[in-house]
């Protein structure tokens, strides 16, 4: 999702924009009319303000791994290492129609204050928050000294 979606959604984008200005005759309608000159404009300005959104909403995301003591969170470029003591809030959620987990810490990290990451999807899941999040939370519960029963 961080990399294939914005690439395949802004590449298809780029290039049919690309096509109204170089190859109009492409986009004919039915009768055989021309798309409307301020067309080609609407496409590029479209595709300039979703890549943008894109790009900034899809950072955003972690890869996020987890052991008894701590969780690995990476951004494919940096991995940090964060104790599970200094998590603060779990909180399961959708985000852009899939189930996305955050992750508040009691101090920053390198990567910030919060991460969110898209977990394995879950096909038979329902409207709860997904797994991976109530993992984490027993987790941080047992490194805490914390029983759940």
């Amino acid at each position: 999702m961080k990399f294939w979606f914005p690439i395949i959604w802004i590449g298809g984008f780029a290039i049919a924009t690309l096509s109204l200005f170089v190859f109009p005759n492409a986009w004919r309608h039915a009768d055989g009319e021309l798309p409307q000159p301020g067309m080609k404009w609407l496409f590029m300005s479209a595709t300039l303000v979703w890549a943008v959104f894109l790009l900034r909403v899809f950072s955003r995301l972690k890869q996020v791994r987890l052991d008894a003591a701590a969780l690995y969170i990476s951004n494919y470029f940096t991995e940090v290492v964060v104790p599970l003591l200094n998590v603060a809030k779990v909180t399961g959620h959708y985000w852009l129609g899939r189930q996305a987990v955050t992750i508040r810490f009691h101090s920053a990290t390198q990567l910030g204050s919060q991460v969110t990451f898209i977990p394995t999807t879950r096909w038979h899941g329902d409207a709860s928050s997904h797994p991976a999040a109530e993992e984490i939370r027993l987790a941080v519960d047992r490194a805490a000294g914390r029983d759940r029963a």
